[in-house]
This record gives structure tokens, C-alpha cells and sequence, in this order.
């Protein structure tokens, strides 16, 4: 980016300051030299990245092409404050959390800080500790953000979460396929879509690509697209600043923000508005979005996985999902075979909830024999794992297996009468 840039070997991380500031990026604003480098020597062991910047104009073009977890900014840059630099970028959009660096210990300054947005301040002069303390706190925060909006998108996912497996079960070659695929695809950085009937287990796929990838310490954020109300897609993806649009009390972070180094999974992509595919595309192509109400645009360091149950050729033609989309995305399918289709596998997975629901409803397992097990393996399962799932939980409600999933078996022949 320029001169006062730097960018630090692989870090060794302390582990006094926790996991997440290894994996942290870190850009620090100081026009003194000196004091860029020493900054760097403290912070560069200890996160994954560090660049550096001169000039608040260096540090402007970094956010426009970087994403950073951290910024530490110091207060006096030449004829320049960080404050009001601050202040200027906050007006335009998002700031990652700044440590404000101050040679002044008054109360005027402390008040200016929080009022620019400054998340921490220190005092010149400081020791190593104190800025490792101060980035590594915010960095945890941010992942603490993070992780509580996925929790919260577990939450509005509802039943599916509890159809959520540890793993990708089964053993039939069907399942054999897709999960040596996942393993050739889950280290690479592109985008997956991922096909099939409800029920099929394609969140399970999507997580595990996210587990196997080098993003795996980073959030893994669910998104069901079907369940967003149209009028307010755009500001859970992208996030909107405050007084964007009427209602928009506070700036919100959307959800491409809070899935930043790690995976956002958009299920029922099909469901997704045109205009709101226009913009995925554009966000897809340049790796760029643009919160409602803001000037800047924020680069994006995220992977997109994407999963539909629908035929999206057929939407396609029907001029209801964006042909461009369609072509952008369909760069590694992968098709999840229904049920039906996957042999023994039912049995394992029948198996595997019976184990799980027996636990979480306070009652005794039954056994699956042999007539049960043909009669499972036999069926259609239009519903697939969903399906399976409750036929168990009401195997267990009634103590044995519904007697209409079984084959109707005829009564045995009279014997024949004696003519004698």
C-alpha cells in the first residue's frame, strides 16, 4: 500500500491473550516511525497481521481495500487529529473498534474520544502490555458480537437447529461422494451451492466445509432467506447506519459484517428478492458491501456457501432468480441425495436419534428389529431426515413403532378340511 506499511510473519501467540488475537488483524496510524515499528514489535508476534500507516490518508486507502479487526490510531498525526479523522469515517459507515493512542491525561480528551467513538484510550507513555491488553479486549468483543448473532440465527432457525448432526452420517456411496468432495473443496476459497430436498442435510454439509477450512476459528453464521421479511433484507445482510431510513435509530451491523474471516451460509437462496440478487452479485464480484446510509464501501473476507431446494435453471427461465447469479454461484454443485436413496444409511441415522431423543424426552430407547429396519429402508421418506426424525420421536411418545409403517402381513392359510 506504501512506504509505512508492513506486513508481520506468522504470529506466535500468547496464550495469556487469548485465541482470537492470533487470528486478528491490526492497522496502526502513528506518523512517528519509531513508534510504527514499536507497535509493530509488540503486536506483530502476537495477531496475524499488521499494517501500517503514516498518514490518516494511508490509513483511509487501507480501509478501503482491508479489513481490520482493530485500529490503533494515534491522536496527533502531523498537522492532523485521529479524533477528527475518526469522527469523519464514522459519518461515512463502519469503523472496526479503535484504541485511541493520547499524550494527554485530561478529561477533555477522554470525552472527545468517546464521543468520536474511540472503543479504548491509552496514555504515552504505555507499556507492551497495555496495548496488547487493550487490541486483544476488543478483538474478543468483536468475536463475542459475532458469535452471539449466530446464536441468535440458530434461535430463528427454530426446529432446524435441533436436526443439526456433529457430522455427516452414513456410509453409502452416495454419502461416500459428497463427503469426499466436501474434503477437496472445503480448504479452497470459493463459493459452493449446495442442492437438494428439504430435509437432506445440507446445512450439515455446509458446516462441515466450514469446520475443514482454514476460516474454522471464525463465525459460521446460518441465514435462512425465506424467513427475512422482504422490506428489511438488505439491512440484515448489509447493515444500515443510523437515519438511513425511517425506524434506523442506531447504526446495525448486517450480517456479512458479523460473518467477516469466517462462512456465511444464505439457505433458500431461491427466496432472495431481484434486487437484492443484483446487489449479492455485485458483492460476490468485488468482495465489497455498502451498508444503507453509507458513503464507503467495506471490503468483505468472507466464504459464501449456498443451498436451495428448488430447481434454480427453472427460476431462472421463469425470470424469477438472475441468470448472472445463477452462473456466479454454480461454480462447485453439490447435489444432496434424498433418503431414499442412501441404503443403510437410514438405519444408522434412525439409530443416532433414537440415542439423542430418548435423552432429551426422558425415555427409555426401543429396540429397531429386523421388520422394522426392511420397513425403514423401504420407504419413500418424502420428508427425508425431518421425517425420520419424527417418526422416532413418536416411536418413543407410544413405546413401539407406528404398526402402519410395517408391511401388512396376511393372515395364515386355513388348514384344509378332512373329507373323511
Amino acid at each position: 500500500m506504501s512506504a509505512a506499511s508492513t506486513i508481520t510473519a506468522a504470529p506466535r501467540a500468547n496464550a495469556a491473550f487469548g485465541r482470537q488475537l492470533a487470528q486478528a488483524s491490526v492497522l496502526v496510524v502513528d506518523d512517528e516511525p519509531g513508534m510504527r515499528n514499536f507497535m509493530a514489535r509488540i503486536l506483530g508476534p502476537q495477531c496475524r497481521r499488521i499494517e501500517l500507516a503514516a498518514t490518516v490518508g494511508e490509513a483511509a486507502d487501507w480501509l478501503a481495500v482491508e479489513h481490520f479487526d482493530v485500529i490503533v490510531l494515534d491522536n496527533i498525526l502531523g498537522n492532523d487529529r485521529g479524533l477528527d479523522w475518526l469522527r469523519l469515517q464514522r459519518e461515512k459507515g463502519f469503523v472496526p473498534p479503535v484504541v485511541l493512542i493520547s499524550a494527554f491525561a485530561d478529561l477533555e480528551t477522554a470525552i472527545q474520544a468517546m464521543q468520536a467513538g474511540a472503543a479504548d484510550l491509552i496514555l504515552k507513555p504505555f507499556r507492551s502490555n497495555q496495548l496488547l491488553s487493550a487490541v486483544a479486549r476488543l478483538v474478543e468483543q468483536s468475536w463475542l458480537r459475532s458469535e452471539n448473532q449466530a446464536l441468535r440465527q440458530e434461535l430463528r432457525r427454530g426446529a432446524d437447529a435441533s436436526l443439526r448432526l456433529d457430522r455427516l452420517i452414513g456410509t453409502s456411496p452416495a454419502i461416500e461422494e459428497i463427503r469426499a468432495t466436501v474434503d477437496r473443496v472445503a480448504p479452497l476459497p470459493s463459493s459452493v451451492l449446495l442442492t437438494g430436498e428439504s430435509g437432506t442435510g445440507k446445512e450439515v454439509v455446509a458446516r462441515l466445509i466450514h469446520d475443514l477450512s482454514p476460516r474454522r476459528e471464525r463465525p459460521f453464521i446460518p441465514v435462512n432467506c425465506a424467513t427475512m421479511p422482504e422490506e428489511m433484507v438488505d439491512s440484515e445482510l448489509f447493515g444500515h447506519l443510523q437515519g438511513a431510513f425511517p425506524g434506523a435509530t442506531t447504526h446495525r451491523e448486517g450480517l456479512f459484517l458479523h460473518a467477516q474471516g469466517g462462512t456465511l451460509f444464505l439457505d433458500e437462496i431461491a427466496e432472495l428478492p431481484l434486487a437484492t440478487q443484483a446487489k449479492l452479485l455485485r458483492v460476490i464480484e468485488d468482495r465489497r458491501i455498502r451498508p444503507l446510509g453509507a458513503e464507503r464501501e467495506l471490503p468483505t473476507d468472507l466464504r459464501l456457501v449456498f443451498a436451495t431446494n428448488t430447481d434454480l435453471e427453472a427460476r431462472v427461465a421463469q425470470g424469477r432468480f438472475r441468470a448472472d447469479l445463477y452462473y456466479r454461484i454454480n461454480i462447485v454443485q453439490l447435489r444432496m441425495p434424498p433418503l431414499r436413496e442412501r441404503g443403510g444409511d437410514v438405519i444408522e441415522l434412525a439409530r443416532l436419534f433414537m440415542q439423542r431423543q430418548s435423552r432429551d424426552l426422558g425415555l427409555p430407547q426401543i429396540p429397531i428389529p429386523p421388520e422394522v429396519q426392511s420397513a425403514l429402508q423401504a420407504m419413500t421418506w418424502p420428508g427425508n431426515v425431518r421425517e425420520l426424525r419424527n417418526l422416532i420421536e413418536r416411536a418413543l411418545i407410544l413405546g413401539r413403532f407406528p404398526p402402519e409403517i410395517l408391511p401388512e402381513i396376511p393372515p395364515p392359510a386355513e388348514p384344509p378340511l378332512d373329507r373323511d
